[in-house]
């Protein structure tokens, strides 16, 4: 090995180290370091494990219903408190006097010059009548405007409709005096309006009922600029009294003194006991008090994840060698695992948040758009192991999300196909809400403990699994991969590069047409993705849209343009038409993928026609072959090795004189040996069946083609 290889091997090395490495460090971040509770335990089941004895003193747990009734009851004695602003209520009410005053002597104006339109023409007050009724408007308004300020307005409604104390009171702080109120006294902003805006009606049918309601004076004044919250929540107060309250709550109901016997092997884990199991899980898990080395806790957690992290190093080493060697591929198999690791994590640290909604079979899902199921599953199994240690009830989490993601894998066998996702979403939710009725009953043996909300979660998760597309279509564009999707969208003859390949080398098209059958047939019996081979079939010989008429499919004349060539001119101008397939391919930005089909489909062959012409007019001529050879690179994959042979084949069965099903399997056996012998297939993984099912899908599909044609023996 060149000293430049060694270096790019070892560079290659120091990259798998570095993302398999990194993939290993956050997870390890993310376990808890007081350790994991090591038995596994259900209610209503026998206790698999040796006899139980406390390892020190615990208190038992009340159950988190019994606790939140506790909580509830004691809230009913909690009273909020609210600070009372003097000042709201005196500057409202001077700038509404004010503002009243001034909108007043528009009105005197306009009554004294042309009188308040009325319903049956005009009417005019005296000077009496408007005295009378600008002390009376100014008098009750203003005394409305002190009453709700003096019983006080609440800017949040929420703080009195959601009043949990019996006595339905709040405590109003003015100064250093603390006055308790009921709270049915005290106005929201709403209220306070709607309460002035009932006597304003009044007023108004008393003083101003013939007037037109345009035109009259107190529907002139905005009530609402002079409304004001004077009662702010005493946040800090109240939270104070609050925790006063709780503080002699308890959520433990009796202690188990170290060396108790807490259960024994075969006895049936009750409701006593699963508390009591509960409580030491409990206490263990998140006593911090607890004696335990934390370095050996780190030590146990590093080796499950290494090892889970070399146990999928070596399935891709394996099975799956290609993504290996992509550092790209590589980072985006292990970050899907961790991101699924960190949602696992951030709603465990979320109490709000249940650990049912977040959509694992994103990850088998996107997986299988990108590879295969095989992959995916794997993938997903080696995720839900490393969160099975964060869970609370590890195997049920492991035993539920593998069914669920087994049978997402299942439905996304044409993930093409518009609408799959959604009814991966339903049999998502069907399967998880099937499992948990399953676990539940197996455990209680009864439905009314089964928890409806938990249902909710199912569905919250079912409908994020929807967001797997707009992920397939982001992470295509980051990591420049290719979904089916994509693959049947560049299929369509209507792409503009096919387009112009069928008009302007319409030979070369129909072959490309025939090619893809050829290929594709022959990759669903050896397994491959069938999309793939036939996109990149189709867009093979994108080349040769440049000069078609130098390519035999495209003559339609008795004139050959290679008489005016010499072979190697010749040799070239066939040649070019790969390297010039690239240069449009990347011009039109087709994914890489499908570019390695142009790059590979000669591999590093001769043009043997030009070659062997060559020989033949200069018997005995010094030759450089390099001029008669494809630059390659050979096939390294299932797709691109078959689509060299189909290539071939169909080429050549073209100038076939003869057609029968002898010359057919000569033809045929012909071309893939000289391949195999050329060591254009040393990278790909065909075996001897592969082979002989190839060979067999191709002699059909020929046959299919030029049955009018072939020679049956009588």
């Amino acid at each position: 090995m060149s000293f430049l290889n060694r270096i790019k091997a070892l560079l290659k090395t120091i990259r798998l180290l570095l993302i398999f490495g990194g993939g290993t460090a956050i997870v390890l971040f993310l376990f808890p370091r007081e350790g994991k509770f090591r038995y596994e335990f259900q209610k209503g089941k026998p206790w698999m494990h040796s006899v139980l004895v406390a390892p020190f003193n615990f208190p038992i747990y009340k159950p988190e219903a019994e606790v939140q009734k506790e909580r509830d009851s004691v809230m009913l004695q909690f009273i909020p408190y609210f600070n009372y602003d003097s000042l709201a209520g005196s500057r409202n009410i001077e700038r509404f006097m004010a503002d009243f005053e001034k909108k007043w002597v528009e009105f005197s104006d306009n009554n004294n010059k042309n009188g308040i339109p009325s319903g049956s023409g005009t009417l005019k007050f005296s000077p009496a009548q408007l005295s009378k009724i600008h002390d009376t408007y100014l008098s009750e308004l203003t005394s409305d405007l002190k009453k709700v300020y003096m019983q006080g307005i609440v800017l949040d409604p929420y703080r009195l409709e959601n009043l949990q104390n019996k006595d339905g009171v709040v405590n109003i702080i003015s100064g250093n005096r603390v006055e308790e109120k009921p709270a049915s006294t005290v106005y929201t902003q709403k209220t306070a309006y709607e309460y002035i805006k009932e006597n304003i009606d009044k007023l108004e049918n008393s003083y101003e009922q013939k007037i037109v309601p345009e035109k009259r004076f107190l529907d002139g004044i905005d009530l609402v600029d002079f409304i004001e919250a004077n009662l702010n929540y005493d946040e800090s107060t109240s939270n104070k009294m609050r925790e006063s309250l709780l503080e002699g709550l308890s959520i433990t109901q009796g202690m188990v003194q170290a060396g108790e016997k807490i259960i024994a092997l075969g006895e049936v884990v009750t409701d006593q006991n699963q508390l009591v199991l509960q409580s030491l899980k409990h206490e263990y898990e998140t006593n911090p008090n607890i004696e335990r080395n934390y370095y050996l806790i780190i030590a146990g957690q590093s080796i499950i994840v290494i090892l889970a992290f070399l146990v999928l190093y070596l399935f891709l080493f394996h099975f799956r060698t290609e993504i290996l060697h992509t550092a790209v591929k590589t980072f985006f198999i292990v970050m899907l695992v961790v991101i699924m690791v960190l949602l696992a994590k951030w709603t465990l640290v979320n109490e709000t948040i249940s650990l049912y909604v977040v959509p694992f079979v994103i990850l088998p899902i996107i997986i299988k758009t990108f590879y295969d199921a095989r992959l995916a599953l794997f993938v997903h199994l080696i995720a839900i192991f490393l969160v099975g240690f964060l869970a609370p009830n590890g195997f049920e989490f492991v035993f539920m999300n593998f069914i669920v993601g087994v049978f997402s894998i299942f439905t996304l066998r044409n993930n093409y196909r518009r609408g799959i996702l959604f009814i991966s979403a339903v049999i998502t939710f069907l399967s998880y809400v099937l499992i948990y009725n399953g676990i539940s009953l197996m455990q209680e043996g009864r439905i009314q403990n089964i928890d409806l909300i938990t249902y909710a979660w199912f569905g919250g998760n079912a409908l994020l699994v929807l967001t797997s597309y707009p992920l397939i279509f982001i992470f295509e564009k980051i990591f420049g991969f290719v979904s089916d999707a994509t693959l049947v969208e560049l299929s369509d003859t209507n792409q503009p590069l096919l387009r112009k390949l069928a008009e302007s080398a319409p030979g070369t098209f129909q072959h490309s047409l025939q090619v893809a059958n050829l290929a594709e047939e022959a990759v669903l019996k050896v397994g491959g993705n069938p999309l793939l081979v036939r996109a990149g079939a189709l867009y093979h010989d994108i080349g040769k849209t440049d000069d078609p008429m130098y390519f035999v499919e495209n003559l339609n004349s008795g004139f050959n343009p290679h008489s005016n060539l010499t072979f190697e001119q010749s040799a070239e101008k066939i040649i070019t038409h790969v390297t010039r397939g690239i240069e449009i391919a990347q011009k039109a930005k087709l994914p890489g993928i499908i570019i390695d089909f142009i790059r590979t489909h000669h591999g590093t062959t001769t043009v043997l026609y030009f070659y062997r012409s060559f020989l033949k007019e200069y018997p005995g001529a010094e030759v450089d072959i390099q001029k008669f050879t494809y630059p390659g690179p050979c096939p390294f994959s299932k797709e691109t090795a078959i689509l060299m042979m189909a290539d071939s084949i169909e080429a050549a069965s073209r100038s076939l004189k003869k057609i029968d099903l002898e010359t057919i399997d000569i033809l045929i056996e012909g071309i893939i040996t000289r391949q195999f012998s050329d060591h254009q297939f040393d990278n790909v993984d065909l075996t001897f069946r592969d082979i002989e099912q190839i060979k067999a899908v191709f002699k059909s599909k020929l046959v299919n083609i030029y049955h009018p044609r072939i020679e049956y023996p009588e």
